[in-house]
């Protein structure tokens, strides 16, 4: 009997729960994970394959908006919860469910597709690549101070329903300022400040931080949790926090050193953060704090590619013929002339001669300007047709900003 592959009803949540469980090494209560997903998870997005009576793969989207160069909103899945059984690798069950999702994503007219990738190798093959990073950094608390004067106010703040509401309005005004955020969901903001029971795992336990600029207003938060430890009779506790939004320079600062200047705390670590934090041009001593754990953060893959390139502004000036490569295509490539700069672009089909073919990948994660088209042809390939135009096109692509999401799915 062959493998089958369909939408599943919320009636069969616990099925795909005990695959996706199984493949990540969790053990759950499966019932009661399904049972707390009826809500939050559509049916007609999520894909499970089937052997016979066993459910044996599953894969998921959930949409949301991702923030491109510029600014701009562009509709995106965000793929999530993609599994295979261990007995039943290889036997082409993953690429049957990306294909279906994939087709289901363009019918929909989303135009990309996001996803954190579990293993690094697995994505490639169907088109995602590496398109933002994200660092630890730890901060030595004891051996520096903040530069300046604080601006502003701070005030800890309990973490219940209406200041969920005030952390909203924060985030959706950050959230078109830096590309690569995407819109959040009620259920990601109610696990975030511990709102909700997690039968999957522990409840969110930690503290809310609010910023006010001179007149009051929110202009940043905080959340962090706390490990509390000693060394020979000395406080030498850890601060984790989870997530830092924040407005303005001043807002950045007043944050940073409350969490620094907090008690019994000896280490302040910034979760998943942009390579190229600002933390340390704020510290009086800038080598206190240390970026460690850099990681591929957001993975995209393209599939309306005019769309795309159309949707983001661009830094330089510059016209190129790209000759995409996607097995998506009709014909396995697309030919575009791509004709953008600061006002705007435009990315319509051609019949010039490529100046460069890339694939799909490539482009992809080069999308957002934080990873270099250049390195990613390396591990990729590119094909130059005329002398210079990789280069051209890293330069075209590329972007002062670095992309950063703040939301994990």
């Amino acid at each position: 009997m062959g493998i089958e592959i369909r939408n599943v009803a919320p009636e069969q949540y616990q099925a795909a729960i005990e695959v996706i469980s199984t493949a990540f090494l969790e053990r759950p209560d499966t019932r009661a994970v399904a049972e707390s997903l009826r809500e939050s998870w559509d049916p007609a997005r999520l894909w499970v394959a089937w052997d016979g009576d066993r459910a044996c793969g599953t894969f998921r989207s959930w949409p949301t908006q991702l923030t491109v160069p510029g600014g701009a909103p562009l509709p995106a899945a965000a793929v999530s919860a993609v599994t295979v059984l261990p007995s039943h690798r290889r036997r082409g069950i993953l690429t049957g469910m990306a294909a279906k999702e994939h087709a289901a994503l363009v019918e929909r007219g989303e135009a990309v597709g996001l996803l954190y990738a579990s293993e690094y190798q697995i994505y490639g093959r169907f088109g995602y690549a590496p398109a933002s990073h994200i660092t630890d950094w730890h901060i030595r608390a004891r051996a520096t101070r903040m530069r300046g004067e604080p601006a502003g106010s701070v005030d800890l703040v309990p973490p219940d329903a209406a200041v969920k509401e005030v952390l909203k309005g924060v985030f959706e005004a950050w959230r078109p300022r830096r590309a690569g955020e995407i819109s959040r969901r009620e259920v990601a903001w109610d696990s975030n400040l511990g709102l909700r029971e997690e039968p999957w795992g522990d409840r969110w336990k930690g503290w809310v931080v609010l910023h006010r600029d001179d007149a009051g207003a929110v202009d940043g938060y905080a959340r962090y949790k706390a490990d509390p430890k000693w060394d020979h009779h000395e406080p030498a506790g850890e601060v984790a926090v989870q997530e830092l939004i924040a407005l303005t320079p001043d807002a950045y600062a007043g944050l940073i050193r409350f969490l620094l200047e907090l008690d019994l705390v000896a280490r302040v670590k910034l979760e998943a953060r942009p390579e190229r934090e600002p933390v340390r041009w704020h510290l009086t001593n800038g080598r206190a704090a240390t970026p460690t754990d850099t990681i591929d953060g957001i993975w995209l893959r393209l599939f309306d590619v005019p769309r795309a390139l159309e949707a983001r502004r661009y830094e330089r000036e510059g016209a190129l013929v790209l000759e995409v490569v996607d097995d998506a295509a009709w014909g396995g490539t697309r030919r575009l002339l791509l004709d953008a700069g600061p006002d705007g672009a435009t990315c319509r089909p051609t019949d010039r001669a490529a100046d460069l073919t890339l694939p799909v990948a490539a482009l992809g994660g080069a999308y957002l300007g934080g990873t270099r088209l250049r390195d990613l042809a390396l591990a990729l390939g590119a094909d130059e047709h005329r002398s210079g135009t990789l280069a051209e096109a890293d330069a075209l692509l590329r972007t002062d900003a670095e992309p950063h999401c703040s939301t994990f799915f």
